[in-house]
């Protein structure tokens, strides 16, 4: 068995939220022109031609990587990621980089929640302590009964709820299949779903748009390369804490590129879930 290095493990992990990050911005970019099914079936198209390729290389090929003892939770696993990228993308367009990660952020905590009852998971009261805090983070930022409350802010809440749904049925799924034949599906299933609506909203890309198109899929199946490099040489456990960087990489980007501000809401609400998150975290590490 391969040794676990939880240093090269936690700089990928770093890396690959940046390369999330960066996806997200040009994500932004592109469905503030465009449909936001245009820009994911398109983005799909090479991460279905990226996940083929990766099981033509491995031993049996496609027909090996592809065989599954639970289709249709496979499937539906794929089925929900795509979903779930288009909410997030939409997202983007409605309140921008920096609120919609900040909200998203919650979704560890919407795992934990759901691990129990989807999984059978035991979840003691420290967990339970740790996703109530996470919570009133969420409520700060989307500040129900005040004037200032947005309707859509509910989308991205939306979108962590259906990823921490995916991350529960993939560990579900992972019971019986490998993490290979989950990518594999995960891939497949998406492309096909949104194809059979994508060319509806079927328009021309201006050439430099092109370019930023290219540059989104490759950055997309980039990060998916980084994050399954990331848990060949770590343990989950060691560079899960450090996911949270994508939140400070957003940020980042937000401000410089797009002009975003952070109000205080934000950033209180924000500061409480990583918190939360992260104590979380270091705990499942401890145990």
């Amino acid at each position: 068995m391969q040794s676990k290095d939880a240093n090269r493990g936690i700089a990928s992990m770093v890396a690959t939220t940046f390369v999330f990050a960066v996806q997200d911005a040009i994500s932004q970019h592109l469905a503030s022109e465009y449909n936001v099914m245009l820009i994911v079936m398109i983005r799909y198209w090479f991460f279905a031609i990226f996940v083929i390729t990766i099981s033509a290389a491995r031993p049996g090929g496609v027909r090996a990587t592809a065989r599954t003892a639970q289709p249709v939770l496979q499937i539906f696993r794929g089925l929900l990621l795509v979903a779930e990228i288009c909410v997030m993308v939409f997202a983007f367009t409605l309140l921008g980089l920096i609120e919609s990660h900040a909200i998203f952020t919650a979704y560890p905590l919407l795992i934990m929640a759901l691990s129990g009852p989807m999984l059978g998971e035991k979840v003691g009261w420290r967990r339970w302590a740790a996703i109530t805090a996470g919570f009133v983070g969420v409520l700060i930022i989307l500040r129900p009964g005040l004037q200032v409350f947005s309707p859509e802010a509910l989308v991205p809440l939306l979108a962590a709820l259906m990823f921490a749904l995916y991350s529960l049925l993939t560990r579900r799924a992972a019971r019986d299949d490998s993490a290979a034949t989950s990518f594999f599906w995960t891939g497949i299933a998406g492309a096909a779903a949104i194809t059979c609506i994508g060319p509806f909203f079927w328009e021309p890309l201006l050439g430099t748009d092109w370019i930023w198109m290219a540059i989104l899929c490759m950055t997309g199946a980039g990060g998916h390369w980084l994050l399954i490099k990331t848990y060949e040489v770590a343990e989950a456990a060691a560079v899960q804490p450090f996911a949270y960087f994508q939140l400070v990489f957003a940020t980042a980007i937000g401000i410089a590129i797009f002009r975003e501000t952070v109000n205080p809401w934000t950033a209180t609400g924000t500061t409480v879930i990583v918190g939360a998150g992260a104590y979380s975290l270091f705990r499942e590490r401890e145990r």
